[in-house]
């Protein structure tokens, strides 16, 4: 593939060293250029992705859009590295411990460790609620197959969002196109999910060619998506991120092992450099702090997430 991503870690990137530790949390001149001028962001989110899973597959899809921008081989999610704690904990730039979902049971009715702020029902400070209060116009979208992953979230900061049953999940990136379509002229924020890639770790094992198929057709919809979106002409000023929550390691996870704790994660789109490695320890709660930072909108002080300001030109 000429977009290969083991060719790009192998090459490693010049100049990349240049870059101290400092970087990756001050805000420098040229990322205050972006601050504020994200139009759409897409969330493209696959579950249950391993870095030497996602190495492996082969994604000329995913390959051609990351090579345009930055990625992270080395981002570690939450403890513990299960579902619910660490998207949870992407939406809303914060751990569980300031969140409350420490594990996969969590319900709005069940809670074990109380969030360190909620709204007035109960929910801890998402994404989509600090956007929502502070951009009047921002339009909002949920698509998922895993009926438990919409629970820490309050919907009616949501201005749509769709649950397919049985690892479904080609109509929701259908819906996502539409919807951003329809909402070309507002900001918007997209979260795309799907479980069969997990569900294949879960049942086949992780890094079994099942496992390595699953990521492989998730690509060829993504292909088909970013294509459908280029033939409307709202690629070039859209940021795409590439997301998941954990690895695997035999036929589960949970545990602290890097093949379970350390994930990809990447991001395209206006001001982001292309073709860039980050060296600088990143984390999943830095997700939302990122949009927020994107969209020109001040993160919650209850949130932790930091911005990796060495992504920008």
């Amino acid at each position: 593939m000429s977009n290969s991503r083991r060719d790009f870690f192998k090459k490693g990137l010049v100049g990349a060293v240049a870059f101290s530790s400092l970087t990756s949390c001050t805000e420098t001149a040229e990322s205050q250029k972006m601050k504020g001028k994200a139009k759409r962001i897409v969330l493209i989110s696959l579950d249950g992705i391993c870095v030497e899973g996602f190495l492996q597959a082969q994604t000329p899809n995913l390959d051609a859009l990351l090579a345009k921008g930055s990625l992270s081989i080395q981002t570690r999610v939450v403890m513990p590295s299960i579902t619910l704690p660490n998207w949870t904990s992407h939406l809303t730039g914060s751990g569980p411990e300031q969140h409350g979902v420490v594990d996969n049971g969590w319900q709005i009715s069940k809670i074990k460790l109380p969030a360190i702020e909620t709204d007035s029902e109960g929910y801890y400070p998402s994404v989509f609620k600090v956007l929502k209060d502070n951009l009047p116009n921002v339009k909002t979208a949920f698509y998922y197959n895993w009926a438990e992953l919409i629970y820490p979230y309050n919907k009616k900061y949501l201005d749509e969002y769709n649950y397919l049953e049985n690892d479904e999940y080609v109509p929701n990136y259908d819906k996502a196109f539409n919807f951003l379509v329809e909402q070309k002229e507002n900001p918007t924020l997209i979260f795309l999910y799907t479980v069969h890639t997990d569900h294949a770790g879960h049942k086949f094992k992780w890094m079994s060619p099942e496992y390595i198929r699953s990521i492989e057709e998730a690509d060829v919809e993504i292909g088909k998506f970013i294509e459908k979106i280029k033939s409307e002409g709202l690629y070039e000023d859209t940021h795409f991120m590439f997301l998941s929550d954990h690895g695997g390691i035999e036929k589960g996870h949970g545990g602290v092992t890097t093949h379970e704790m350390i994930v990809p994660w990447g991001i395209t789109g206006p001001g982001i450099k292309s073709g860039f490695k980050m060296e600088e320890p990143n984390n999943t709660v830095n997700t939302a702090a990122l949009l927020l930072y994107l969209f020109g909108v001040e993160q919650p002080t209850c949130w932790t997430g930091e911005v990796p300001f060495s992504i920008f030109k």
